[in-house]
């Protein structure tokens, strides 16, 4: 049986409870498919936790575009630092999906141990993606290749957080 998930998009409010945020590069047209669909799918499909998992999306609900990009950095720095994982998907295209923010953001939060790296290597650019993954292996993020194999460690991050937050509220009483 597989737990609740619900969805928060960019800008809207962030419950309290484990959480998965999907970094990565945003496609900037309709006619480039967002990874992170998929992403939600395959977190449902996995997620057996007894609270509801939220998945935080940095994109817009129904196409709306903020005015303002600094409620959007806000927004998505606030979502990141509350995140229980971090999963980072990285399928570099630099025509459609370069992920120039991407590799900033990963930098930043790459020594949370809260962080997974997925990089296909048949991505059209995966050469954009050494750098990123010599990091990741140096601070041992761990690193996979396909987006299921990188959903199943972020989801590993989250169960192994709730164990960790449970055997200390156990160590309380």
């Amino acid at each position: 049986m597989t737990g609740t998930v619900r969805q928060v998009w960019a800008r809207e409010e962030i419950p309290s409870g484990p959480s998965v945020f999907l970094a990565g590069p945003t496609p900037r047209t309709a006619q480039v498919a967002s990874w992170r669909l998929q992403a939600v799918d395959l977190l449902a499909e996995r997620w057996d936790g007894p609270q509801p998992l939220t998945v935080l999306l940095p994109e817009d609900r129904g196409g709306f575009r903020a005015a303002d990009y600094d409620h959007q950095f806000a927004w998505e720095t606030a979502a990141r630092a509350g995140a229980t994982a971090i999963l980072f998907w990285i399928p570099r295209d630099l025509r459609t999906l370069p992920g120039f923010t991407t590799n900033v953001e990963f930098g930043h939060d790459v020594t949370t141990g809260r962080t997974v790296l997925g990089c296909p290597p048949d991505c059209p650019n995966p050469e954009r993606n050494r750098y990123l993954l010599h990091l990741a292996r140096h601070y041992g993020a761990p690193v996979r290749e396909t987006l299921p194999e990188t959903v199943a460690a972020a989801l590993a991050l989250v169960t192994a957080a709730a164990g960790a937050d449970a055997s200390a509220a156990e160590r309380r009483r």
